[in-house]
């Protein structure tokens, strides 16, 4: 006996006909939905595409798309076909386009597995650690490592704009997900969210050189009372600022709450190798114009920029990077003067 095989590249795409009712509802718009919906189904059965991933990836809600595809919406179907052309439009312009490298997914080094032991002790131990490690050496990837692999970690960026005790409070409710409109009682609700049965909550404080003494002498009262880990992660001026201050309750009261302080302001010889494998190089002279790439201010950050630019232009010629594509992506990048 013959069996039917549904040899498609990819079922489940299928393009009913919708009832009667839908069909004299929309009538006005019923041809621009047949054919977005054609060109959906294409793009998708090409990619491989769930209805999922193209509800997730066009910006439809999750029970629109699948009622705007089989035919069943009940709403105003303008809407949607305009929001799903403008989706097919923007996939097929970035068809035509080159594909932007990407850098290298997190990399383990020697300085990560540093910082993830310091971001541990702190949260171990509800103690307060100070994490200072120049630009462009991975302290913020780090932070966000550790935050995707261990629970009750939270990860918080301060720019000048938030180096107030108020601005960083509304900083931390943000990402803590507190929602507290009375200025007066927003420490408390912050407090009560870091709290946990038994400790174990962790608070990263990432670009803590902005912030006051005020707001970081707040940061030592959420650990002293709420029994969290607090990391102050940031350039040197996070630390200096308590080497030069000899004076003052509040400076003995943080100087002896710093439970450890972790410094490198130079990249490991075995980190900027590592990162380098990491995006495929492994030609040697490709390698040693990489490593003195790195060796300049702004370490591993250099190297990334450095081999994205040299990646697309190597992509235009359909080839490998080569060592003219290096050379020529840290020229046309002219940082130089500022490394």
């Amino acid at each position: 006996m013959n069996k039917h095989i549904d040899t498609r590249p990819y079922s489940g795409w299928e393009q009913p006909e919708p009832e009667q009712a839908f069909i004299d509802k929309h009538a006005d718009d019923l041809e621009d939905w047949r054919q977005i919906r054609s060109q959906v189904a294409e793009i998708a059965i090409a990619n491989g595409w769930t209805k999922a991933e193209v509800t997730r990836r066009s910006g439809a809600k999750d029970g629109t798309f699948s009622q705007w595809f089989s035919g069943t919406y009940p709403g105003r179907l303008e809407n949607i076909n305009k929001q799903l052309r403008n989706w097919v439009t923007a996939v097929i312009e970035a068809a035509g386009m080159p594909e932007i490298p990407t850098s290298p997914a997190f990399v383990k080094t020697r300085i990560s597995s540093e910082i993830a032991q310091t971001l541990q002790w702190a949260q171990m131990t509800a103690d307060l650690v100070i994490i200072t490690v120049a630009a462009g050496i991975g302290k913020t990837m780090t932070c966000r490592h550790y935050r995707a692999t261990h629970p009750h970690v939270f990860h918080a960026t301060i720019s000048p704009h938030t180096k107030t005790v108020h601005g960083m409070l509304v900083e931390l409710a943000s990402e803590l997900d507190v929602h507290e409109n009375n200025p007066s009682r927003l420490t408390r609700a912050i407090g009560a969210k870091l709290s946990r049965v038994g400790g174990g909550s962790l608070l990263i404080v990432d670009e803590a050189q902005n912030l006051v003494d005020d707001a970081i002498n707040q940061l030592r009262h959420f650990s002293d009372i709420h029994q969290c880990g607090i990391a102050l992660v940031g350039n040197e001026e996070v630390y200096s600022r308590f080497v030069a201050q000899v004076k003052g309750r509040s400076y003995a009261q943080l100087k002896r709450r710093i439970g450890k302080h972790l410094k490198r302001q130079k990249p490991y010889a075995e980190d900027i190798a590592a990162f380098i494998r990491a995006w495929g190089v492994t030609d040697p002279e490709c390698t040693r114009l990489l490593t003195g790439i790195g060796l300049k201010g702004g370490a591993l950050g250099q190297i990334d920029k450095t081999m994205k630019l040299a990646s697309m232009i190597a992509l235009g010629d359909n080839r490998e990077v080569g060592i003219r594509d290096i050379e020529a992506a840290w020229k046309n990048r002219d940082v130089e003067d500022m490394a």
